[in-house]
């Protein structure tokens, strides 16, 4: 195949060959939509400027912390994320690259990409304002804070999976249930709350809020919330670490699980399903999420004006014996979709 020219996306995109080099390199007076709309085009046909292809390479990146840095691919769930979508991306004739969480500014606006995958980008989230700028067609895993028009995403239904868990653990006799979650500003934190708050509220229940402290492996912040004649009967806990911080805290203070607190996490580690007792656990499916978002970003890439609609991904309720009063119910482990 001849090698596409500027002359090529200028025809296409239906502007000066001026208005492509412009776009493409950051510079001139150009409106927003005119540069989003060239540089889309420039890599649809495979174009990047300087006399070069445009890259088949797309970037991943978790930013749910800001400016901190933190080792996401240490998370089951984002290890599992990134195999997937390395997977649903070679398929697609693309290469994929995981960045690091909070790099400096001059990397983000010079790593060569056709777009990019963000995982649990919160509020104000500075690389999704710096690839934007950039033109770069983005695909979300995670509600984004401000969807954009052009820009696509992939969830799973908080609310319901929260409200799962919830009856499900009144079902097995909680009374008083507390969730573990925060400081997290992204979409996936926010949800789960206002659905837990939600929830007691039509039931007539206190809310037992506590967050999850970095560093706190021993689960030291949970101690004060198990004792005294008020404490939860019941945790559900939103991130990987809670269940075994749990296990922890309920052994320093006497009580048993699941016969004094009844515990849910959060998690793809599958070693919940060997601690003492096994924990039940609520996965968000990463293979299914990666591969929608995988999908949805190549189409953002290579039909301009096409945006996929978002995707709903149905999280599962994985019932183990830390959730579990009933004597009649297996410790094994049953699946419930949210």
């Amino acid at each position: 195949m001849s090698p596409v020219t500027i002359a090529d996306v200028a025809r296409a995109a239906e502007v000066s060959t001026a208005t492509v080099s412009n776009a493409l390199n950051g510079t001139g007076r150009l409106a927003d939509s005119t540069r989003v709309r060239v540089r889309t085009v420039a890599a649809s046909l495979g174009y990047g400027g300087a006399g070069g292809p445009a890259p088949r390479v797309l970037g991943l990146a978790v930013t749910t912390y800001g400016a901190h840095r933190w080792n996401f691919a240490g998370v089951p769930y984002f290890a599992q994320a990134i195999n997937a979508a390395t997977v649903a991306a070679h398929a697609r004739g693309y290469a994929l690259t995981a960045l690091p969480a909070a790099p400096d500014e001059a990397s983000w606006r010079t790593v060569a990409l056709a777009g990019a995958l963000l995982l649990d980008s919160p509020a104000g989230d500075p690389v999704v304002r710096i690839l934007r700028e950039r033109g770069l067609p983005l695909a979300f895993d995670g509600r984004p804070a401000e969807p954009r028009p052009g820009e696509a995403w992939v969830d799973n239904d908080h609310d319901a999976t929260t409200r799962t868990v919830l009856d499900h653990l009144a079902s097995q006799g909680a009374r008083r249930i507390a969730l573990m979650a925060g400081p997290g500003e992204e979409h996936y934190t926010l949800s789960c709350l206002a659905a837990y708050r939600n929830w007691c509220a039509e039931h007539g229940t206190e809310p037992y809020v506590v967050p999850l402290i970095p560093g706190d492996d021993e689960g030291r912040a949970l101690d004060p919330l198990l004792s005294g004649e008020r404490r939860p009967d019941a945790l559900y806990g939103i991130y990987n670490p809670c269940g075994r911080r749990a296990l922890a805290a309920a052994a320093r203070r006497g009580l048993s699980v699941p016969g004094d607190l009844l515990l849910v996490c959060a998690s793809e580690d599958p070693a919940y399903a060997t601690t003492t007792p096994p924990v039940s656990t609520v996965s968000l499916v990463p293979d299914a999420a990666m591969a929608a978002a995988v999908t949805a970003l190549v189409e953002l890439i290579e039909r301009p004006g096409h945006t996929p609609p978002p995707v709903i991904v149905p999280a599962r309720l994985l019932v183990r014996a830390s959730s579990v009063r009933t004597a009649s119910r297996s410790d094994t482990g049953s699946r419930t979709g949210s």
